[in-house]
This record gives structure tokens, C-alpha cells and sequence, in this order.
């Protein structure tokens, strides 16, 4: 295996490891300020990744990473291309994308419930 190869698998690996942490990061938030702050913004950059033209850096190194390997890089988001290959044949991006954003906002909503039985009804 050569070193390029082994770069894209690590940052297939840290790619993973976000999206595990976006998905379940607020499981572990709770009594930690600085990780419900942190899983926050997280969850913030993953909308905004999802529906703005922005690039993720992860998915850009990961296809750099296969191309100097001389692996045949996919064009697709993350998302799109290893849910299609795993879960999803043939998933519509744009479904893809808003289930994401989705899935991101209900997470969000976690945090407001938990903030608003914290806070009590008059604390606004």
C-alpha cells in the first residue's frame, strides 16, 4: 500500500468520524459545555456544508488523496457516493441532502428541548 493510498483510507476514516460525531456527538454533550458548543457548531457547519455551493475539505482530500494513489476518485458528494454504494442504489442527492439537514435540525431541536426544560417557562 502506498503512502497516498493510506492517506485517503485515514481521511475516509476522519470523515466517518465527523459524520459519527455529527450524528451522535449530542449523546455525550450533556454537563459538557464545551462539547454541547462544539457538536453545535458542528451540526451548524454540516447544514451549511449540505446547502451552500461550499466544498467539504474532507471529501476534497479524499479524492486527492485516491487520484495520487492512482485510484479513480468519485465525483459525487460523501454522502451520495458510499450511501449509494452501501445503503441507497441510485439516491437522489437533493433527497440526500435534505434528509442530512434534516436529521442536523432534529439534533438541533434536542438541544432546544433540553435548554427550554432547563431554563423553565418565564426564563426567556
Amino acid at each position: 500500500m502506498n503512502l497516498y493510498r493510506a492517506l485517503a483510507l485515514a481521511t475516509l476514516a476522519v470523515h466517518l468520524l465527523w459524520l459519527v460525531w455529527v450524528l451522535l456527538g449530542w449523546t455525550v454533550t450533556r454537563g459538557r459545555p464545551l462539547l454541547r458548543w462544539l457538536h453545535i457548531g458542528s451540526l451548524l457547519y454540516g447544514i451549511l456544508i449540505s446547502v451552500a455551493p461550499w466544498f467539504c475539505p474532507l471529501t476534497h482530500a479524499e479524492q486527492y488523496f485516491q487520484q495520487r494513489a492512482g485510484l479513480e476518485p468519485y465525483e459525487a458528494s460523501f454522502l451520495e457516493h458510499y450511501f449509494e454504494a452501501l445503503i441507497y442504489p441510485d439516491v437522489n442527492q437533493t433527497l440526500l441532502m435534505w434528509t442530512a439537514v434534516g436529521v442536523c435540525c432534529a439534533i438541533l431541536g434536542v438541544y432546544l428541548a433540553r435548554f427550554l426544560r432547563r431554563a423553565g417557562p418565564g426564563d426567556w
